[in-house]
């Protein structure tokens, strides 16, 4: 189930939010299981199993770790869990690469890949080190603890929540119409960054892969597009997901500010899926000894985790290298261009979109040899034409789009609302116009949604 489909928005969603409010205090946390339990059986019935066990696992582990903090305990709980995400995510791949070094045939498996298994294992992983840490207790309620992993507003697509985050909120956490209003407005808000963005720019997206007159600027458009799209898909499904943990009384963290606004690489990853950043800096970098290390091991242990990184969004050597990209971009920044970014800020932020761009379009391509073929059109190679009739039709259709999308990507919108709130007759006109808006924007997107049929979630797939 989507949060940008009709059954969630008119069926799921108010239901839940009527129950919840309904029942006794004690139940909440139930009712939140239960249809956190419903949301993901609803797209994937089989794989709730696989959930479940998760969620059990998780939980024995917990308590031995909290009794019994040893090595070799929290040693096996991540290899356990590391081998349930490697096992459904990367076992196929490793097959594959097995064959190609080898010369031999072995079948692949074809496991599905359950939805968002990378999301809840790192949330569980987070966890079982906590506790190991002593920096969270141990969660003895086995409601409470199964509502922390399945919590199904960042359930298949984050932002990754670790239970250190929401611990005081498992037992007590504020409700009020002030806090519902304010999670359904930046509910509403992300779903227009989905629906009305993120997939009017999938479809020039598709319409590019499906052109046979293609043209270097064509090449250059694609790749703008793609890596708008590719922001308010997710920010978008994060501002959903913030948004709805709002309304059951839950602060997610938040994760993204405006990345594009970015100077450097170094700067775009505290900007980009901030959550996900963080967490391998806790439970990867600093463990291995982060920046407090001779100047080689400070640099294997970048690499080290931008291997990671890149692994972590799919099992392909696009992803691998999109890691390892940025991971020369900030060891490149760390011993000697980040001096000379602070001078420039036109310069430099030309330097980091060129790369962000680029980086994406690795990212989407079709493995290897599809990467090398769309770095080939972007610079002409084989004779491209630099434009084409068809390039300049979409280019026409999509410009209106393409425009707002780049505002949309900035804070220039959200500026001039607080500026205009600080005006006494401003703000009489935001009080006014806000929920006009909202409104508008939720008409919007359920009329897209009613006659239209391209509405994919693109990290869904991680």
């Amino acid at each position: 189930m989507l949060f940008s489909s009709l059954t969630f928005l008119y069926v799921f969603l108010p239901l839940v939010i009527i129950l919840y409010f309904v029942v006794p205090k004690g139940w909440k946390n139930s009712i939140l299981l239960l249809f956190s339990l419903l949301f993901y059986a609803w797209g994937e019935p089989k794989m709730i199993l696989l959930m479940v066990a998760v969620i059990l696992c998780g939980y024995i582990f917990g308590l031995l770790l909290g009794k019994f903090p040893k090595k070799w305990l929290i040693a096996l709980s991540v290899a356990i869990f590391l081998g349930i995400l490697g096992f459904f995510k990367y076992c196929d791949f490793f097959i594959d690469n097995f064959n190609a070094v080898t010369g031999l045939s072995i079948p692949l498996l074809r496991i599905a890949l359950p939805l968002g298994i990378s999301f809840y294992t790192f949330q569980v992983l987070s966890y079982e080190i906590d506790v190991y840490r002593g920096s969270v207790p141990a969660q003895k309620n086995i409601i409470d603890f199964a509502m922390f992993v399945a919590l199904f507003p960042q359930l298949v697509a984050g932002p990754i929540v670790r239970y250190s985050d929401i611990a005081s909120q498992m037992k007590e956490r504020e409700h009020s119409m002030e806090r519902v209003s304010a999670g359904l407005k930046r509910f509403i808000y992300g779903l227009g960054k989905k629906v009305l963005i993120s997939n009017a720019l999938g479809a020039f997206v598709n319409a590019f892969r499906a052109s046979t007159d293609s043209s270097v600027l064509f090449y250059w458009l694609y790749a703008a597009a793609f890596t708008l799209q590719i922001y308010f898909d997710f920010s978008g499904y994060s501002d959903m997901a913030i948004g709805l943990g709002k309304v059951f009384g839950f602060d997610f963290p938040e994760n993204f500010d405006y990345p594009y606004l970015s100077k450097s690489a170094t700067e775009f990853w505290r900007r980009w899926h901030k959550t996900l950043g963080g967490w391998f800096r806790d439970y990867v970098y600093i463990p291995l000894g982060g920046n407090r290390v001779k100047p080689l091991r400070h640099v294997l242990n970048i690499a080290v985790v931008w291997f990671l990184t890149g692994f972590w969004h799919g099992a392909d050597w696009t992803f691998i290298l999109w890691g390892l990209l940025f991971a020369v971009l900030l060891i490149v920044e760390k011993f000697w261009l980040g001096k000379y970014l602070n001078k420039s800020k036109v310069l430099s932020h030309i330097y980091l979109m060129f790369f962000v761009v680029m980086s994406f379009v690795l990212f989407n391509a079709e493995g290897v040899s599809g990467a090398i073929a769309d770095f080939a059109g972007l610079f002409g190679a084989g004779g491209l034409p630099a434009c084409s009739a068809e390039t300049l039709y979409y280019l026409r259709s999509y410009l209106v789009l393409f425009l707002v999308s780049i505002v949309a990507a900035t804070p220039l919108a959200k500026n001039l609302a607080k500026k205009a709130n600080g005006t006494k007759v401003g703000h009489a006109i935001c009080a006014v116009a806000e929920p006009i808006l909202l409104i508008a924007m939720l008409l919007s997107v359920t009329a897209y949604l009613v006659d239209g049929s391209f509405n994919p979630f693109l990290y869904f797939r991680f």
